[in-house]
């Protein structure tokens, strides 16, 4: 039906696609204390611009599913790099808080229309084990963009490069992805329009559904909110910021890559109660140790939440096979917007934070490193909570207990 694609160029095009919302991820973590040092801004702000990013990415990746069989993912992508575009831009050219969360809000379109027209147009392009092989090698690069967009915020910022110079590169695969589209003819869908939606959302009605629902809120902000603030919370830790942040992701990308028998012999029940235990462990460790040991406590963070995101939406999949396509976007949406509402929150701990270690007679490094690990001790809350849950889900589901093989789900 597609011999007449250019396969080749559609999967780059949406690599780098995926590349650009990695970077837009990484490297706003790296310059996100300069942006509230120029823009005299508190953490609390800090945390409404990072929650921009993590909001339009549910909205669009929702609406674009809905929308993928009628709208199409050529003219998705175009409202991709339109949004990239404007996003980037308007970043690098901001004269206010308000331009800020304009501007990343336009980001996080971006990458949702990314997530929403790739995905799919991947699995139209192949089919059986190459389908499932191409989606686990385009996944990848969300983590193993995050890590080289960690390494070169880390050179720049340590070249005294200005955050405007780190947002420039990220227009970089920006441009790359619309060129590799260009004038390229796009695959067909296999299957046509959206005729059982009611199906879709009879089956998500159901305790299993809204269990792994909640539980997603919970997986995302265990790994999206340390990521995202690792800049800030670890600056004065004694270990570089952006070196943990690239080590965490580069982990998880190599554990995605081999994650099949680990799923495989350990089932989907078996691998979030261990991922959530080893993520509460390596949070923990963040709040208490400095220097090389903070590496250490990346390792067990990253093992632990390496499995969460495509684990999650391969149970939907797996468990609630009846909720389809549209099942697997809103749990991925709620995951996302989860860890939207909760950017702000983090940003107040931090404040309220420093506040408290102030009066205490803390000041300077001591200071910041004392209110960052305080902020980490509150984020342990998360996978603690999880661990109770997923205790829960091994005894529920130990019955069926269907093990989980080859590719979960095309998700991060």
């Amino acid at each position: 039906m597609n011999e007449n694609i250019n396969k080749s160029a559609l999967f780059n095009g949406s690599c780098f696609a995926l590349i650009t919302t990695a970077f837009t991820f990484s490297i706003r973590a790296g310059i996100l204390k300069e942006l509230g040092v120029n823009f005299d801004l508190s953490a609390e702000q800090l945390g409404f611009i990072n929650s921009m990013w993590f909001l339009g990415f549910p909205i669009s990746m929702i609406i674009g599913g809905l929308v993928y069989h009628t709208f199409g993912p050529r003219n998705i992508m175009m409202v991709a790099f339109v949004c990239h575009t404007i996003g980037i831009l308007t970043t690098i050219y901001a004269s206010s808080y308000t331009t800020l969360l304009v501007s990343t809000l336009f980001i996080g379109i971006g990458n949702g229309c990314t997530e929403a027209a790739c995905n799919p147009m991947i699995a139209d392009m192949y089919s059986g084990d190459k389908m499932s092989k191409m989606l686990n090698r385009f996944h990848m690069w969300f983590p193993g963009g995050i890590v080289v967009g960690s390494l070169i915020s880390k050179f720049m910022t340590d070249q005294k490069m200005g955050w405007q110079a780190q947002m420039w590169v990220t227009m970089i695969p920006t441009i790359i992805y619309a060129v590799l589209f260009f004038g390229k003819s796009f695959p067909k869908p296999k299957f046509e329009g959206s005729a059982h939606i009611s199906q879709n959302l009879k089956a998500m009605a159901t305790w299993i559904y809204i269990f792994i629902f909640v539980c997603m809120a919970l997986t995302a902000i265990t790994e999206f909110g340390p990521q995202q603030w690792v800049g800030l919370i670890m600056s004065k830790s004694g270990a570089s910021p952006m070196l943990i942040l690239a080590l965490v992701t580069g982990l998880m990308a190599i554990g995605r890559w081999f994650g099949g028998p680990v799923t495989h012999a350990l089932g989907q029940t078996g691998v979030l109660l261990g991922g959530a235990i080893f993520a509460a462990i390596g949070i923990y460790l963040f709040s208490t140790v400095t220097g090389p040991l903070a590496y250490v406590a990346a390792v067990f963070f990253a093992i632990g939440v390496c499995f969460f995101w495509p684990t999650m939406v391969g149970a939907v999949a797996q468990r609630v096979p009846l909720s389809g396509a549209l099942g697997m976007s809103i749990v991925g949406g709620v995951g996302m917007f989860s860890t939207a509402i909760f950017q702000p929150f983090i940003g107040s701990w931090i404040d309220s934070a420093t506040v408290a270690k102030a009066a205490e007679g803390l000041s300077g490094d001591e200071l910041d490193l004392a209110a960052g690990q305080a902020t980490l001790t509150k984020m342990v809350t998360f996978p603690v909570i999880l661990i109770v849950l997923f205790l829960i889900f091994y005894f529920w589901q130990k019955k069926t207990n269907p093990r989980a093989v080859g590719n979960l789900a095309s998700a991060h």
